[in-house]
């Protein structure tokens, strides 16, 4: 089997004079990892991500709950300080999570139905599940 090859084994590597040798990054990527499914391991994690169900609340708690939204109205003028629990739904599969913010309210709109921060941020009362005071 050695035989065979004994008539070019020692001759030198050939290099061209015409054309740049390729540099050692690019020849070492034509033999890197093929990733035949892309995107898999992301769809496994967003599989395995969880969510959670939204609570429909109780007639005590909900009737609690509109009872804060009335005093925070009442006291709108001196933009209240609260903390509010809210449902936020998830954008890519049934569920969500529930999400606390603080801050001062800057008006509740009836029209839409929202709790509007100085900050900007429109909170739906419809997914609003606790207030603090």
């Amino acid at each position: 089997m050695s035989e065979q090859y004994d008539d070019i084994i020692n001759m030198p590597h050939h290099v061209s004079q015409s054309r740049p040798q390729m540099p050692r990054y690019n020849r070492a990527a034509q033999f890197a990892p093929f990733a035949a499914l892309t995107g898999y391991e992301d769809a496994l994690d967003e599989t395995a991500r969880h969510t959670d169900a939204k609570a429909e609340l109780c007639e005590d708690d909900a009737a609690e709950l509109d009872e804060k939204i009335r005093l925070l109205g009442a006291r709108i003028a001196s933009e209240p300080y609260c903390r509010v629990t809210y449902f936020v739904p998830d954008k890519h599969k049934s569920g969500g999570k529930y999400v606390t913010v603080s801050g001062n309210v800057r008006f509740i709109e009836e029209a839409t139905g929202q709790m509007v921060f100085c900050g900007g941020l429109r909170i739906p009362l419809r997914d609003i599940v606790g207030i603090s005071l």
